[in-house]
Order: C-alpha cells, then structure tokens, then sequence
C-alpha cells in the first residue's frame, strides 16, 4: 500500500495562515524523514485565488531531488501544468470536477474542458519524464448539486483511464461517503483497468471507515494529510484530510506494511499544533501509539 502525504498542499490550502516558503520546506523535510515515499509538495494553481500555495515554484526548487521521494504538485489546467514541467517536479496531480459547479467554482473551467485538458495533460507528461495522476473530486458528493450519480463517476473515469494516466484518484472532496459507497464505486472503476487510489476526507468522520474500504476494495494509494489539515476554499464546510498518522496505526495494525515511522511521523504534527498555535483534527499525535502484544 503507497501513502501519498498531502499536507504540504491540501492540508496547508485552507489555513488562515499563510506559511511562508521556508516553513512550508520544513514541513516537508519532516515528513520526508517518517518514510513517506510520495510527498504532494505544491500547487500551481494561480495565487491570488489560493495565496497559502504562493511560491510553488520556490518550494519546488527547495525539494531534495536525490532523496528518494515523488514529489508532486497540483494542477487544474495547462498552465498550471507548463508551470509544473518546469520545475522538475516528478509527478502531477491533474484534479477536475464530477459536477459542473464545483468545476467552474473550483477550476474555472466545465467539466468537459477540463477532461480534454486532462487528456492532454496525461498525453504530455510521459514525453516530460512525469508521472500523471488524475483525481476526479467530488466523487461522492458536491457541496452545490448534492448526491452525484456513480455512473457519471464511472464514465469520467473510463474518459480518464482511456488517456492512460498512471493512476486515477477518486476524492470524496466533502466528506459525504460511507464504506459501502466507497467500496462499490472504487471497484466498479478499478475494473477499468488502471491503478487506483482513495482520497478521503473526514469531515463526518467516516474517512477512516472509507479508507478501509477503499483497502478492501483493492486500491494502490490512499491519500492522507498530517495532523488531519486540509479542507477545500471553494467547498463550504469541507474539513481535514484523514491524519496520516491515524491511517498509518490503522493500517499497520491491519498488518498492512506502510514503510513509516510511526514516532517521528507522530512528532510532526505535535510541530505543527505549535507553529499553528491551536490542537490539530488528528488523535494519534495526542494519545500516542500503543504496542499490542505479538
């Protein structure tokens, strides 16, 4: 099972705190230090919009390129990814939409223009050195439209995955799923043929009861966010990504090999609760790991 942190990005983009460049680089060399292999590390989405992701391409060339790690970065559209292209950044992370408003709230874009810039988009990186992931969010639920049809979901994806992205990422943006939602609908798209991944928020608190099921379901990656931080700016009420660390106990629990250190992973969000000066959504970092017997 891959571990995609996505703190740096998702979690950082809807704090009232703007983070400067530096500290955003010390984020990621923390995490960079647990055994987390992939590090979604920036977005080149345009600033004024989203100014906690100001100074992508700073971040971008801050970033230890021999250490080991796929360090993403996010893009809605070509710019953002010609953006991207040139910072040397390993993997892009192409977001679009299920439904038409969150698409146009969120990208600026309709979900058709976003799709064909997807394909574009998965068309190039291959000739750029860059490995392509496609999340579609919104999968579940969309804070404007409501309940979104899984057979929308599915003919997105099969648009998507006939591109041949490296990955596609369903993402319950809002945090409306629960298992049963998630396990069919993750299945019905990993039939497609492509590898698949889970990106769940726990804004009702059934991402973790989401992210097993996405476990059951046979996905490759699940997205998590350190501490819990995240939230989207154009879904009102979205809350925190799944704590990273609450997914790593959960899953090595589960005798599922993540390749993490549990203690220092522990010890970054208990950095971050003081930089950002208030308790964090995760509950890992305050009770601790506990040792089962063998």
């Amino acid at each position: 099972m891959q571990l995609r942190e996505v703190g740096p990005r998702d979690g950082l983009q809807n704090e009232q705190q703007v983070l400067p460049v530096e500290t955003r680089l010390e984020l990621i060399r923390r995490l960079a230090g647990t055994g987390l292999r992939r590090i979604e590390a920036a977005s080149f989405v345009n600033p004024e919009r989203v100014p906690q992701m100001a100074g992508a391409e700073e971040v971008a060339a801050g970033l230890d390129s021999g250490d080991g790690i796929l360090y993403t970065g996010l893009a809605l559209n070509e710019r953002g990814y010609d953006r991207l292209r040139e910072t040397g950044l390993g993997e892009v992370s192409f977001a679009l939409a299920a439904t038409e408003t969150f698409s146009q709230r969120n990208a600026g874009a309709s979900v058709e223009d976003s799709v064909a810039a997807g394909e574009r988009i998965v068309s190039r990186a291959p000739e750029d050195g860059i490995r392509s992931s496609v999340t579609i969010s919104v999968a579940f639920g969309c804070p404007f439209e409501g309940p979104v049809d899984p057979d929308r979901v599915v003919a997105l994806a099969e648009r998507v995955v006939a591109a041949g992205p490296d990955e596609l990422v369903l993402a319950d943006t809002i945090g409306v799923a629960t298992p049963t939602q998630a396990r069919r609908l993750l299945e019905r798209v990993g039939a497609l043929g492509a590898p698949v991944g889970g990106h769940f928020h726990n804004t009702r608190n059934t991402g973790f009861a989401n992210a097993y099921a996405a476990l059951e379901a046979g996905v490759s990656l699940l997205d998590a966010s350190v501490g819990g931080l995240g939230g989207c700016p154009f879904a009102p009420k979205a809350t925190g990504n799944v704590a990273t660390e609450d997914l790593v106990y959960l899953l090595e629990g589960e005798g599922v090999a993540t390749g993490v250190d549990l203690d220092r992973l522990i010890e970054v969000p208990q950095w971050l609760e003081e930089l950002l000066g208030r308790q964090l959504e995760g509950y890992v970092y305050r009770a601790g790991p506990f040792r089962t017997r063998a």
